[in-house]
């Protein structure tokens, strides 16, 4: 391979350009990569773009206006360049050529069977550890809905422990509210929940008619006795069954080792899927999002994904390959890329247009996943998805938590230099405030302005009161501040003898999260609905905590007023407030409006008015 020198883009240059297969690179003033292309004569194809600029698109026009020089390597055949340029577009992303951004891959149910007490969640990466697998779903609403259809039958945890041996003093918050029966604590037994994981594998499975039956009659016997809201959540189960059945069905109905392309375009947006079967199973949908697209054909955006999906994709794309691709449309180096496919591959490996039958159907079916990527990426556009259920999830990912955070409270302390001071503790329950739960409290110690000594009081009494009346311990604790304020909380929970509390600290002003026994501290992107949540209750209790203060410095300064007038003491200054309300109310009144007050005569009622001003 003989790699040419960067150069300057003169005449004379684009003249001696080799007229060998290669690759091209068009740089900008600053040495940077605009764009990337192949080509089976570089020298031609090159100066193509110099010869008559005015006969190029829009796009290379402006393109061909900010080059500067072109960087060239000569490979061995037009192969070896398709490749080149495969893995250089994926290296540099240069912005004039079409761009693809890597999506997720569909997600997949898992069951994780291995373990004692099996644990049912969603996953987007298939490992082989002997759990059970269930998908990929097309559409994540449905996959949604056949864990709604679980988690309304059954009772599966949802904590990470690694059970029996790694287990917490007590149930979470899943246990109150009927989520789960607690076998982390011995309140349900091995035996019992894994029949209950046989059934759960049965219905995910598809076989689901039997159930199906026994959910029918149940529906029915609620409508017979009127119980229509129990009948309505049957009918949501039944549905929910039906989509679980559908979706097996198809998976399961198509034969061979086959990658199926589809496409799909609207306007400058486009969408481009690969689904992947293996074995008659479909086993992974890989998605690309197109970005930055104008006039480009729809030939040209699929020879791109196609040929970066599989050349530039590394070792591992190319160690599975399919016996047959099937696309939707022909594209130029369709020909040559079933070449390199073979000969990577070790076997024949074909690419087809489908005519007929039941290659024509999966190919529909490529297409129709890629207009569903393509208008959830249209609906991601205009409204952001800030879903409190995947924020948890998210939360107990980037935390690595044992369990979701559904009950988290935040603490935070808040005082006038020294005075007043005051705590707050917020309650979310499934990423939303419980102000029900709410609570405040005014700090007894005469800590002054030493917000550590106070932050370990207001968790100490919260946890204490808890413990005492016996009710659920939060999953997560957020504590407003840093390092020291962490150790407060930690301090609390020593004096309670309390361990197996997830807490962390938030920072405000570079939004740290310091957690016990790390060092460094975590820094969440600021986009991350993990952070949002976290910025959302601490913001919450700041606010909780410093409305408490306000109002009794409010209390503060209106009774030392009231307090400076003869004859108004405690008692008096209470019964004015809540006469009218506030100071402002007392001055507005009237003599004979605080006379009628009890307590008061009209002298009393003159003395206050005259002593307030008025």
């Amino acid at each position: 391979m003989k790699t040419f020198s960067i150069v300057s883009v003169d005449s004379e240059v684009l003249r001696t350009l080799s007229m060998k297969p290669g690759v091209y690179l068009f740089r900008d003033l600053q040495g940077g990569v605009l764009y990337v292309g192949k080509a089976k004569k570089l020298g031609s194809r090159v100066r193509s773009y110099f010869r008559s600029p005015e006969g190029l698109s829009p796009k290379n026009q402006n393109m061909i206006r900010l080059v500067d020089s072109v960087d060239s390597i000569i490979v061995g055949s037009e192969a070896e360049a398709l490749i080149l340029e495969a893995n250089l577009i994926k290296e540099y992303q240069p912005r004039f050529n079409i761009l693809l951004r890597d999506d997720k891959k569909y997600p997949y149910i898992k069951v994780s069977v291995k373990e004692p007490f099996p644990r049912v969640y969603v996953t987007r990466r298939i490992v082989n550890d002997g759990s059970r697998y269930f998908g990929p779903y097309t559409s994540v609403n449905q996959m949604r809905q056949a864990l709604e259809v679980v988690n309304r039958l059954h009772t599966v945890r949802s904590c990470r422990y690694s059970l029996p041996k790694d287990s917490p003093d007590r149930p979470c918050l899943d246990y109150h509210i009927q989520r789960c029966k607690a076998p982390c604590v011995g309140l349900q037994t091995e035996s019992e929940y894994r029949g209950m994981i046989d059934d759960i594998l049965h219905i995910l499975e598809g076989d689901t008619e039997e159930i199906r039956s026994q959910i029918e009659t149940r529906m029915m016997e609620a409508s017979d006795g009127l119980d229509f809201e129990l009948a309505a959540k049957m009918r949501d189960v039944i549905a929910g069954l039906d989509v679980i059945a559908r979706e097996q069905r198809v998976h399961r109905t198509q034969g061979g080792n086959i990658d199926i392309v589809g496409l799909a375009r609207d306007n400058k947006l486009a969408a481009g899927v690969v689904l992947k079967v293996r074995s008659g199973l479909l086993l992974s949908r890989i998605t690309q999002r197109f970005g930055e697209i104008q006039n480009e054909k729809n030939q040209d955006l699929l020879s791109s994904l196609v040929s970066r999906h599989y050349l530039g994709g590394g070792d591992e794309r190319m160690a599975d390959l399919p016996r047959t691709i099937l696309l939707p449309n022909s594209f130029s180096d369709q020909d040559l890329l079933g070449k390199i496919l073979t000969e990577a591959a070790g076997y024949r490996v074909r690419i087809r247009i489908p005519q007929r039958g039941e290659k024509l159907r999966l190919s529909e079916l490529a297409e129709v996943n890629a207009r569903q990527v393509l208008e959830d990426r249209v609906i991601a556009l205009a409204y952001a998805d800030n879903r409190a259920e995947n924020a948890l999830f998210s939360l107990q990912d980037e935390l690595s938590l044992k369990v979701v955070p559904r009950l988290m409270v935040c603490f935070d302390v808040s005082h006038m230099q020294g005075k007043e001071t005051v705590a707050s503790a917020v309650v979310f329950q499934n990423g939303e405030p419980s102000r029900a739960d709410y609570r405040h409290m005014r700090i007894k110690g005469d800590w002054g302005n030493d917000d550590f000594q106070s932050m370990q009081e207001a968790v100490y009494r919260y946890f204490r009161r808890r413990l005492d009346e016996g009710t659920p311990l939060p999953d997560l604790v957020v504590i407003d501040g840093g390092k020291p304020q962490l150790s407060a909380a930690q301090n609390a929970f020593a004096h309670l003898d309390l361990s197996g509390i997830a807490v962390i600290a938030l920072a405000k002003k570079e939004e740290e999260v310091f957690a016990p026994g790390k060092k460094t501290p975590l820094r969440l992107d600021r986009r991350n609905r993990a952070l949002h949540i976290l910025q959302r209750i601490r913001d919450e209790a700041h606010r909780f905590a410093v409305r408490y203060n306000r109002k009794l410095r409010t209390k503060r300064t209106l009774r030392s007023q009231l307090g400076d007038i003869p004859g108004i003491g405690p008692r008096r200054q209470t019964v004015l407030l809540r006469r009218f309300g506030s100071l402002k109310g007392v001055k507005s009144a009237t003599k004979e409006e605080i006379a009628r007050v009890p307590g008061f005569s009209k002298a009393l009622a003159s003395r206050v008015l005259t002593y307030l001003g008025n």
